[in-house]
């Protein structure tokens, strides 16, 4: 064997033997269950996390219940299992699918006993974003979501934080484990005022990022190119498309949040328009709120689009449930009234026979591609242009100088082509979108 080939095993021993072992506890609650999830799907998820986060997953065990146990959330005879079945294959972490309360995880750890640390199934995702942030805004947005979750999870009772040695959190640097990843702060050593003023300190200095976003949006609508945002669950492709059509260098991975941070590239379409492609982080089932809160700058990169592309992993036997959640979340963030074209990736993984009956309950006008291959970016690239510019309406407009206010909209939702100052008022030539030609009828030539 090369000196070489055994240094690289060498290194995947270590990788392997640093990966901590992961016991899954899943609980299916009647009173909250989401039809579209299976308990079983759920868990495949959380393992797929857990294998993003450098976890091994090495058992799961499963129970039914009404409602969570009040202190322990599962009941008595299972939590019993959870712990033998812990010890018997070594495993340090126990990671819920269902998010516990402070005193739930604060109970658990102390009926499972040194050695063992709880963690949820949002602290695996904040835990996993402070590993992928790469920007300062990213690590900025981990960080703050990091802080408002273990806010009320700052107690003495919890004898695991005490441990803490600092995180890797972005700015931190540290080592820790999974679920210990957090600002770099041993969490007993931080009182909730301290926890505070750190909270609004980092939200005033995303307010700053925001509001650096907002005027590089404003020099980018300056150009009149619209702008179309990449939409779609965690792992369906987006990166690896605006690679394909962008010749971008984004990092792929066969990982769910495997990237974080907006990238936004040119893209010329066959009718020699061009566009600004911008991918956006993945959505997922039961993102944690503060989540969704703290990355709101970059979200608004989807409020600002003229067009969004809602990328469907087609080959996923979810794929309908998960387009349905991608739906609900933009109609959380607000952005539930821009013009969506639903785009079904990976059909290099169907049949032909699936792809016929993908087509029959698809959405009208959904176009059907394989980034990897290239397979029908033709037709997308075709859909685009059509999205994009045929939703504006070329208009020329003669607006009184006592209306600032639409010349403002027309530069924020249309595309100046041409402004003239007159006497007499402003001349605009441009491309508005359909919905508010009504605005400016009255000023049209």
């Amino acid at each position: 064997m090369r000196s070489t080939d055994k240094q690289t095993t060498n290194e995947q021993i270590t990788a392997e033997a640093a990966r901590e072992s992961t016991l899954m506890v899943g609980v299916y609650l009647r009173s909250e269950v989401d039809p579209r999830f299976a308990l079983e799907d759920s868990l495949q998820e959380l393992a797929l996390l857990a294998d993003t986060a450098g976890l091994e997953t090495v058992g799961v065990v499963t129970q039914n219940l009404s409602v969570p146990n009040s202190r322990t959330y599962v009941g008595k005879g299972k939590l019993d299992e959870i712990k033998l079945l812990a010890d018997e294959l070594n495993a340090k972490i126990i990671l819920f699918d269902n998010e516990l309360s402070p005193r739930h995880q604060r109970e658990l750890e102390k009926e499972l006993g040194d050695g063992k640390r709880v963690i949820d199934r949002t602290t695996l995702i904040l835990d996993i974003f402070a590993q992928h942030a790469n920007t300062r805004e990213g690590m900025l947005q981990v960080e703050l979501a990091q802080y408002r979750y273990r806010l009320p999870r700052l107690t003495g009772a919890w004898t695991h934080l005490a441990r803490q040695t600092g995180g890797a959190s972005g700015r931190s640097g540290g080592v820790g484990g999974v679920g210990l990843r957090g600002p770099g702060e041993t969490q007993l050593e931080v009182d909730r005022r301290e926890i505070k003023k750190k909270i609004v300190k980092l939200e005033d200095e995303l307010d700053k990022v925001r509001e650096h976003r907002k005027r590089y949006r404003q020099q980018r609508r300056k150009s009149n190119i619209p702008v179309v945002a990449l939409v779609g669950y965690t792992n369906a492709g987006k990166s690896t498309l605006l690679n394909k059509l962008t010749n971008a260098d984004i990092y792929v991975a066969d990982q769910l949040f495997a990237t974080l941070d907006p990238t936004t590239r040119q893209l010329e379409l066959p009718s020699g328009e061009t566009v600004l492609l911008t991918d956006t982080v993945g959505f997922i089932q039961k993102l944690p709120a503060d989540l969704v809160a703290a990355f709101r700058a970059t979200l608004e990169e989807i409020l600002e689009a003229d067009l969004l592309i809602h990328l469907v992993e087609a080959s996923h036997k979810n794929a309908q449930s998960q387009r349905l959640t991608v739906l609900e979340t933009l109609e959380e963030i607000g952005a539930a009234e821009i013009p969506i074209l639903t785009v079904y990736n990976k059909i290099d993984l169907l049949s032909l026979d699936e792809i016929e009956e993908l087509k029959k309950i698809a959405e009208p006008n959904s176009v059907f591609i394989s980034a990897l291959t290239g397979e029908g970016l033709s037709e997308l690239a075709e859909a685009i242009a059509v999205g994009t510019y045929q939703t504006f309406v070329h208009v020329k407009v003669k607006l009184p100088y006592s209306k600032g206010g639409l010349v403002s909209l027309m530069h924020e939702k249309g595309h100046v082509r041409d402004i003239q100052h007159l006497e007499d008022g402003i001349l605009i030539d441009g491309m508005l979108p359909r919905q508010l030609l009504a605005s400016f009828a009255a000023y049209r030539i």
